[in-house]
């Protein structure tokens, strides 16, 4: 009889082109950007550097990417809310 040792797989990351895309963490990073740019534009209004229409404009951007990241997100919860609900 002759007895081998078990040498269990490991698993190799993959490389970031085979992995998934993440879209929601994409829209998340892309809001988070656009709040950056609307408070870097208040800053330039509140230093006198920059004028009051393009401070105005990069903050209702802001407010619209905020306003479609957290529908993303609830979209995303009621869907895990839906999926948990469901009897197995």
């Amino acid at each position: 009889m002759r007895i081998d040792a078990l040498v269990p797989d490991v698993a190799t990351p993959a490389s970031p082109a085979l992995r998934p895309a993440d879209p929601f963490g994409a829209l998340v990073d892309a809001a988070s950007s656009i709040l950056g740019r609307a408070d870097d534009a208040e800053a330039a209004f509140a230093a006198h550097r920059g004028g009051l229409q393009e401070m105005v404009v990069e903050r209702a951007r802001a407010d619209i990417a905020l306003q479609i990241a957290a529908a993303g997100a609830q979209r995303v919860t009621q869907g895990l809310q839906t999926l948990l609900g469901l009897q197995v």
